[in-house]
């Protein structure tokens, strides 16, 4: 867990769609994170998620519109007081009529005062009937919404609470939550940058069923690709065979061998500004790929033929452009900084990030790194912590020194 995604002060808007009732879930969640919650709700979002629910899970009051002019906090006025608080001001799920309101700057109630009155980031959710976010004065709300700065997310498509199938779902928490630590992310040092993120192993097919491969869970790959979309960067993950999700937010291609990944990467890599190389790709492959499965027959032994992989790495190094940054992974199990800073040479390498599948809680299916990091303009440095953590802290060793 990066430390900026704990003791922030969020808070959090509810009006009265079906969808309310998954807000507790994402407040629990962000309790979790040790993060300091207040929320406003409308009238009609009581209808479907309590009050004292809220409260419960907050531990503080929940504000409705009756407290538009409390005096609960003696001379404090709610909607001012609360605008002031908050580092971000999330309103999930949004109906039509509170995208209105954004809109025309409307402030009859305590959730469009507050708006009105908080200079922190507002994000907004809409979640309603999919003819509803379709009509063009939906549509044309949305619009002067994202004109006054507000940041709108458009639904899901999905099955509805209505009965209808179509765009108008509120996002799973997991996207709420990751939309809002990009709004909170304390660098946007990549803002305008592309980046280009492998990960994952690659798979060679002996026969339909067989195939030889690694244990790369694609962990690591994915956090720097997470980590570089939080600060701003349009992210292209190109990932191999993994079975966890792909983060939210950075464009997303699936292959499966050595060759498609080679392909994918020197396809994409003309127009990106920074491409980093953590996928464990397999450096060889089956010469001979059967189109049927291979039968035992009574084999007391089997013996096939590889041929070497083409080294992707090396390529897009060879080809790289002036000003491009070429990161890279190396995953040793000897000599590990010696054989590292020998392929950041070789390869054309700006930077190359070496750990030792070999140490504890390092390397492959883990959840934490410990690794060197070495620059071609000579800086060594040594990373420690979640994968997202060391992640964070590689974007960080890249803005310093080839950004800057």
């Amino acid at each position: 867990m990066l430390k900026w995604k704990t003791n922030r002060k969020v808070l959090l808007g509810i009006s009265g769609g079906i969808s309310a009732y998954k807000i507790p879930d994402v407040v629990s969640t962000l309790k979790k994170y040790n993060n300091d919650i207040e929320v406003i709700m409308t009238r009609s979002a009581s209808s479907f998620v309590t009050p004292l629910s809220l409260s419960t899970l907050t531990g503080k009051k929940t504000w409705m519109e009756e407290d538009f002019l409390s005096d609960q906090r003696g001379w404090e006025i709610p909607h001012i007081s609360l605008a002031d608080w908050a580092e971000v001001f999330v309103i999930a799920p949004a109906t039509a009529n509170v995208i209105r309101r954004a809109a025309f700057g409307e402030a009859e109630t305590l959730l469009g005062a507050t708006m009105l009155a908080t200079r922190a980031p507002v994000v907004i959710f809409p979640a309603m009937n999919i003819h509803m976010w379709e009509h063009p004065a939906t549509q044309r709300h949305v619009k002067m919404s994202g004109e006054l700065g507000y940041i709108v997310i458009p639904p899901e498509e999905g099955f509805l609470a209505c009965g209808y199938e179509g765009k108008g779902r509120l996002p799973k928490k997991e996207v709420i939550l990751e939309i809002l630590w990009r709004v909170l992310s304390p660098k946007r040092d990549l803002i305008g940058k592309k980046i280009i993120v492998t990960s994952g192993p690659t798979r060679e097919f002996m026969d339909p069923v067989r195939f030889i491969s690694n244990p790369s869970s694609g962990k690591m790959g994915y956090a720097v690709a997470r980590t570089a979309w939080y600060r701003g960067a349009d992210v292209t993950l190109i990932k191999g065979p993994t079975y966890i999700e792909p983060p939210f937010g950075v464009r997303t291609i699936d292959v499966t061998t050595a060759q498609e990944m080679y392909d994918a990467v020197l396809k994409e890599s003309d127009g990106a500004d920074i491409v980093v190389k953590a996928a464990a790709v397999g450096d060889y492959r089956f010469a001979h790929t059967l189109d049927q499965k291979l039968k035992r027959e009574g084999r007391g032994r089997l013996e096939v033929i590889l041929e070497e992989n083409p080294d992707i790495a090396a390529e897009v190094g060879k080809r790289k452009r002036q000003g491009q940054i070429l990161v890279g992974f190396a995953a040793e199990s000897t000599e590990v900084v010696e054989n590292a800073l020998s392929k950041l040479n070789k390869k054309n390498m700006d930077m190359i990030v070496a750990n030792d599948i070999t140490a504890r809680g390092s390397g492959f299916e883990s959840d934490t790194n410990s690794v060197t990091v070495i620059c071609k303009t000579g800086r060594t440095s040594r990373l420690e912590g979640s994968k997202e953590e060391v992640a964070w802290g590689l974007w960080d060793i890249v803005e310093a020194e080839f950004l800057s």
